[in-house]
């Protein structure tokens, strides 16, 4: 659990400390210039990204993988699919101009915190609970203080955009359910 801690301190922890503080964060990318900064804090996240993935990989064997906070509700599998459907498609509008990133203003967040969401529902393993409790708490927080801020995408919204948002989602989606949950994770959702 040593890796999934420190992953969640570093990922978390950088991503928040951006999100909440954004006067010091201008004040260190002043100091340290702009490419500077993104490379610190590319370093960090990185490695807080791979801590992430070695500490979860390393829960599911041992007693880590009975240690349980929660039981999932028995049909929470079909929300989280659809919860998880909806989070590709919003993580593809967040790189467009279409109608969904000026109505939803922070799609790519919204779009992790409803994946996150959905594997709480229906995973209850504490190391699950903390990975993805994490991920909702940032995705919160960046939604939050980016409407505090006022931050709006400043586009003229394109419905080829969005077009193109939905098909990519669904294809990433199906590549995820059908490819690398049952062979990469060996967590076949469809049984």
């Amino acid at each position: 659990m040593t890796a999934l801690y420190l992953g969640i301190i570093l990922f978390g922890g950088s991503h928040l400390f951006s999100i909440l503080f954004a006067g010091a964060r201008d004040s260190l990318k002043l100091k340290l210039g702009e490419k500077a900064w993104k490379g610190v804090y590319s370093l960090v996240s990185l490695a807080g990204l791979v801590l992430l993935v070695v500490g979860y990989w390393q829960s599911r064997g041992g007693p880590l993988a009975a240690d349980w906070v929660y039981v999932p509700y028995d049909g929470a599998r079909h929300i989280t699919m659809l919860l998880v459907l909806l989070a590709f498609i919003l993580l593809g509008a967040s790189h467009g101009k279409g109608y969904l990133k000026k109505w939803l203003h922070n799609p790519m967040s919204i779009g992790i915190a409803l994946w996150a969401t959905g594997h709480l529902l229906s995973n209850g393993k504490r190391t699950a609970v903390y990975l993805f409790g994490m991920f909702l708490v940032v995705a919160l927080a960046d939604i939050i203080m980016s409407e505090l801020r006022g931050k709006r995408p400043a586009h003229e919204p394109r419905l080829r955009s969005d077009i193109i948002a939905v098909i990519a989602g669904v294809v990433l989606y199906a590549i995820f359910l059908f490819g690398f949950h049952p062979y990469v994770l060996n967590l076949p959702i469809i049984q």
